[in-house]
C-alpha cells in the first residue's frame, strides 16, 4: 500500500460526513468495533476516527464498558502507541479518535513484501512489547493484538485499539474477516472464554511476530473453528521459524499463561540479539524497506458554503447515510464541554424519538437488511420470491417447498436446518428446525416441544441486566462460533466439548452470529441471530433460527 489512493478510500453512501464536529475525509477501513475514518483536528493534525457498529452501540452494557475503557485508555502514553485524543461513549453512535499513524499495517506490509527479515522481527517484537507495557500500566488488556492492529511508521511500530477492545466483553467475527478478538491470533484461554490477563497479550504478540516472520499465521489457515482447536490442543511448530528466534517464541507461545515471558524480559532479549544496532538506534533503517514510501495524507476538507438542509439537522454528532448539508458555513467544533452538551442533547432527543416509535409500532423489533436473505437461504437453500410488501416471505407461503436436505417446510415456515455436510454426515442425527423464534423478558426456548414458550420455564432465557443483555440457562452451556459460514453439528460438538458457561453476553454477537448450545441430556442446538434489539432494556428482544440435534453430544 504505497499510494494514497490505496490507503485512503473515498467515503461511501452509508458513511457519515461528520462525526462530533470532525469532518471525515476518507475511509481507512473496518474492523470488529466499527468503521475507521481519516479526519483532522482544528489545527490540521490527522486523526483516525473509529465509529462503533450499531449492534454494539445499542447495548447499554457495552456503552458502560466502552466509557470505562475510554477513560483508562486516555492514560496510555507510550512511544509505540497511537494516543487516544478524544472520544464520546454517549455519542450517537459512540466514537473514539486517535492520532493517525502514516504507515501500513503489518498485514499490508507482509502482503506487499513477504516475510520480514530477522532484524525487523526483533525490532517489531521489542517495540510492540514496549507498547503493551504502556497499555498494561494503565490497567488495560488489549485482547485484540494482531497484525492489522500494528502499524509500521517510519520510526517503528505503533499499536492501535488498545483498551477500547476490552469494552466488547468477548469476541466476534467482523466484516473484514478480523475480529475484536481474532480467532487466528487468540490465546488458548480466550478460545474458551477463560480469564484474560496481560499474559494473553503476550501470546498474541508471539502469534503476530510469527506472522511477520512466516508471512502467514503460525497455526495455519482454514475455518475459525479449526484454527481455535489447534491453538487449544496442539503445540506450535516452531521449526517453521528462523532458528535464532525459536527460544523467544517458545516463551511467548507457552500454553500456560504462567509460563509465558514477561514484557521486560522480552524487550531485553530482543535488544541483546540486536546488539550494537539497538544502542545506535538503527531501527528506522530496518523499517525503510519494510514500510515503503510514506503516503501523502489528504488535506482537511474545506468548509462547505452552499447547502440546502435546515441547520437544525446539522448537529455535529449526526451520523447517517445521507450527505450532511447546512444553510451556512459549518463552525469549527467548540470546546469539549460545549461538544459534550450538544451530544447529550442529541442523544436524549434520539432516545425519545426511538421510544415513541417503538411504542407506536407495538413493540416491533428493528431488523437488519440482510435478515431476509439469511432467512430465505436458511429455510430453502434457494432464494425465495419476496412478496410486494418486502417482508421476505415466499410468494406462495401456503405451498410446501423442498429444502436442500430434501425436507419440506410446512405452512408456518418450520423446516430442518440445511446444515453443511460434515465428515461424519452418515452418523449425524436428523436436525429439527424452527425459524424466527422470539426471546424476550417474558419468553424462553426449550429443547422439547413446544420449543418457543410464553413463560420463563424453558432451557434458554433472554435477560437484560445492568451488565448488559445475555442468554442464560440452568440446563445448558453456550459457545459462540467465530465464523460467517454455516456451522455444522461436528463443529458445535468440537467447541462445546469443554464449554462450561451458562451465561453468554450478547454485546459481541452480531446479527447473523451463531451460538452452539449443549443441553445436559446431550442434545445440541444452534441459534442463529436474525434480529437483535437491546437499546431499550424494557423492550429488548431477540429472534433466532433454531436447529436441534437429539442426543448428539459425544
Amino acid at each position: 500500500m504505497n499510494h494514497a489512493t490505496e490507503v485512503f478510500q473515498p467515503l461511501r453512501a452509508d458513511d457519515p460526513p461528520v462525526v462530533a464536529g470532525y469532518r471525515l475525509v476518507a475511509r481507512l477501513g473496518a474492523g470488529g468495533m466499527g468503521r475507521v475514518y481519516l479526519s483532522h483536528t482544528q489545527g490540521g493534525r490527522p486523526v483516525a476516527i473509529k465509529v462503533v457498529r450499531p449492534e454494539l452501540a445499542d447495548d447499554p452494557g457495552f456503552r458502560r464498558r466502552f466509557r470505562r475503557e475510554v477513560e483508562a485508555a486516555r492514560r496510555v502514553r507510550g512511544a509505540y502507541t497511537a494516543e487516544l485524543i478524544d472520544a464520546d461513549a454517549d455519542g450517537t453512535p459512540p466514537w473514539a479518535a486517535t492520532l493517525y499513524v502514516p504507515g501500513p499495517s503489518l498485514t499490508d506490509a507482509v502482503a506487499r513484501r513477504g516475510p520480514l527479515p530477522v532484524p525487523a522481527v526483533l525490532w517489531l517484537v521489542a517495540g510492540v512489547a514496549e507498547a503493551l507495557q504502556a497499555v498494561h500500566a494503565a490497567g488495560l488488556v488489549h485482547r485484540d493484538l494482531k497484525p492489522s492492529n500494528v502499524l509500521l511508521a517510519a520510526d517503528g511500530p505503533r499499536v492501535i485499539d488498545f483498551g477500547i477492545s476490552l469494552a466488547a466483553d468477548f469476541t466476534s467475527y467482523t466484516a473484514t474477516g478480523a475480529a475484536v478478538g481474532t480467532p487466528h491470533f487468540m490465546a488458548p484461554e480466550q478460545a474458551f472464554a477463560g480469564e484474560v490477563t496481560a499474559a494473553t497479550d503476550v501470546f498474541a504478540l508471539g502469534q503476530t511476530a510469527a506472522f511477520a516472520a512466516l508471512g502467514r499465521p503460525l497455526y495455519g489457515e482454514g475455518s475459525a473453528v479449526g484454527v481455535l482447536y489447534r491453538i487449544v490442543h496442539d503445540r506450535p511448530d516452531l521449526s517453521l521459524l528462523p532458528e535464532q528466534l525459536r527460544p523467544l517464541f517458545a516463551r511467548l507461545l507457552a500454553a500456560d499463561p504462567k509460563d509465558r515471558a514477561d514484557l521486560t524480559e522480552i524487550v531485553d532479549w530482543c535488544r541483546q540479539r540486536l546488539g550494537a544496532d539497538a544502542a545506535a538506534g538503527a531501527g528506522p533503517a530496518v523499517w525503510r524497506d519494510v514500510t515503503g514510501p510514506e503516503p501523502t495524507v489528504p488535506s482537511p476538507l474545506a468548509t462547505p458554503t452552499s447547502l440546502s438542509t435546515p441547520t437544525s439537522l446539522s448537529t455535529p454528532t449526526r451520523v447517517g447515510p445521507a450527505p450532511l448539508v447546512v444553510t451556512q458555513p459549518q463552525p469549527l467544533p467548540g470546546g469539549p464541554g460545549e461538544r459534550r452538551a450538544r451530544r447529550r442533547r442529541t442523544a436524549l432527543i434520539t432516545a425519545a424519538a426511538m421510544t415513541a416509535g417503538v411504542v407506536a409500532l407495538g413493540g416491533l423489533l428493528w431488523t437488519v437488511q440482510d435478515a431476509g436473505n439469511r432467512f430465505r437461504d436458511w429455510v430453502a437453500g434457494a432464494p425465495a420470491t419476496p412478496d410486494p410488501d418486502g417482508s421476505g416471505r415466499s410468494a406462495d407461503a401456503s405451498t410446501p417447498s423442498p429444502t436442500a436436505s430434501g425436507a419440506v417446510a410446512d405452512a408456518e415456515g418450520r423446516t430442518p436446518r440445511a446444515t453443511p455436510p460434515s465428515p461424519t454426515a452418515s452418523g449425524t442425527p436428523r436436525p429439527i428446525g424452527r425459524v424466527l423464534q422470539r426471546l424476550d423478558a417474558k419468553s424462553s426456548l426449550s429443547f422439547e416441544e413446544p420449543f418457543q414458550r410464553d413463560d420463563r420455564e424453558g432451557d434458554v432465557r433472554f435477560d437484560c441486566e445492568d451488565a448488559g443483555c445475555a442468554l442464560e440457562s440452568d440446563t445448558s452451556v453456550f459457545m459462540q462460533m467465530f465464523t460467517d459460514e454455516g456451522v455444522s453439528l461436528d463443529e458445535c460438538r468440537l467447541m462445546l466439548a469443554h464449554a462450561d458457561r451458562r451465561r453468554w453476553p450478547l454485546a459481541s454477537v452480531p446479527v447473523g452470529g451463531q451460538i452452539c448450545v449443549k443441553h445436559k441430556s446431550g442434545d445440541i442446538a444452534l441459534l442463529t441471530v436474525q434480529t437483535k434489539s437491546t437499546a431499550l432494556p424494557e423492550l429488548a428482544a431477540l429472534t433466532v433460527d433454531l436447529t436441534i440435534w437429539r442426543r448428539a453430544a459425544t
